[in-house]
């Protein structure tokens, strides 16, 4: 492991934000610590809410810009963690805490490879970094609170866990509270319209049903009933109404309203979605920053996780250190050598392009 100072100094930013409790809606304690760090390099930095940017030296608004962002929120630690998962703790080459592999390995390495490039001249890109806040909840006071308050953004890098291969698509996410309206009856009589039997027709329909699109990247629209219930509580009353939960993850061949309109097409109950916020996203295979991915040998793919990048007007490539399969578990970790594969991975990706 090479002991280089750009490597230790985000090894220690990241034991610092592990140190600090940072739930989504209350990262306030981190955003001081990241604001810490860039006071410490004397690069200037701006600050809404929760969320710290700043711009290279030499930004030129007449040059495209790529936005480097990730999160320093966390969701509430796992009841099996066996430490302390506010303590940062160094062992067999890894770092153990909450957040360290989801995803503040990512924002560390982001913020080191901005730092490498933030005093030089003539790019051909600008950079912006953003460490931004309620990610674990797609919250509003997260990324979309300051996309207005930046620079025109052309394109973005996202970092989440990916083994640093390249995720050039992810699902959205699509909520629907629907209800099936039936008319109350004695059970014991032949009264009533019974609002389950209704949702149990919707219900299969959504279980069988396949959008004949299909996804190169991200395959089929994946439809979810998650949730069933009534008012009714005697077991002697027909229900009047049914309510159940549809989870739906989203491809980049359809968008939210078409997706809504080819259900309501087909389903009985009334249909509601919670948001049409959380769009899916991709960007070309061959956009110049997928390439220079590729000429490092990474692996492309469709992620089937929601980001931050579903909230973010443009291109996004997410990749990061660490691995998905860790994040939100008991005694979360990051390889050391992942942090510092993904700082290289980040700054031989951004060259290749600016």
């Amino acid at each position: 492991m090479t002991e280089n100072k750009p490597y230790h100094d985000a090894i220690e930013l990241l034991k610092k934000l592990v140190a600090t409790p940072s739930f989504s809606t209350s990262e306030e304690n981190t955003a001081a610590v990241i604001e810490t760090f860039f006071q410490s390099k004397d690069i200037p930095f701006n600050r809404h809410l929760n969320n710290i940017w700043c711009k290279n030296k030499y930004f030129d608004a007449a040059r495209p810009t790529l936005l480097l962002n990730s999160h320093h929120d966390t969701v509430k630690p796992n009841t099996q963690y066996s430490i302390d998962p506010f303590s940062p703790i160094q062992k067999d080459e890894k770092l153990f805490g909450l957040g360290s592999n989801d995803a503040g390995g990512c924002l560390v390495a982001l913020i080191t490879a901005f730092c490498h490039f933030y005093e030089m001249r003539d790019l051909k890109y600008n950079l912006i970094i953003a460490a931004t806040a309620e990610e674990e909840i797609s919250g509003k006071n997260g990324i979309e609170s300051i996309l207005s308050l930046l620079p025109k953004i052309d394109v973005a890098i996202v970092g989440e866990p990916t083994l640093t291969n390249l995720a050039i698509a992810e699902k959205g996410l699509l909520v629907l509270d629907c209800i099936s309206t039936g008319k109350a009856g004695h059970a014991a009589r032949e009264e009533g319209e019974n609002a389950i039997y209704k949702a149990m027709q919707d219900i299969s329909w959504f279980k069988s049903y396949r959008f004949s699109k299909i996804s190169e990247t991200l395959g089929p629209v994946k439809m979810s009933v998650t949730s069933v219930n009534t008012d009714n509580k005697a077991h002697n009353v027909v229900p009047a109404t049914c309510h159940f939960i549809v989870d739906i993850r989203v491809t980049d061949v359809y968008t939210h309203e078409e997706i809504l309109e080819e259900i309501k097409q087909h389903v009985i109950a009334e249909v509601k979605p919670r948001s049409m916020r959380l769009r899916s996203s991709k960007i070309d295979k061959a956009h110049p920053l997928v390439l220079a991915g590729i000429n490092l040998g990474k692996q492309t793919y469709g992620s089937p996780t929601t980001s931050d990048a579903s909230l973010i007007p443009v291109p996004v490539l997410k990749c990061g250190p660490g691995d998905s399969a860790r994040s939100h578990t008991a005694d979360e970790f990051i390889y050391l050598s992942e942090i510092e594969d993904g700082i290289n991975t980040y700054i031989k990706i951004i060259e290749q392009i600016i």
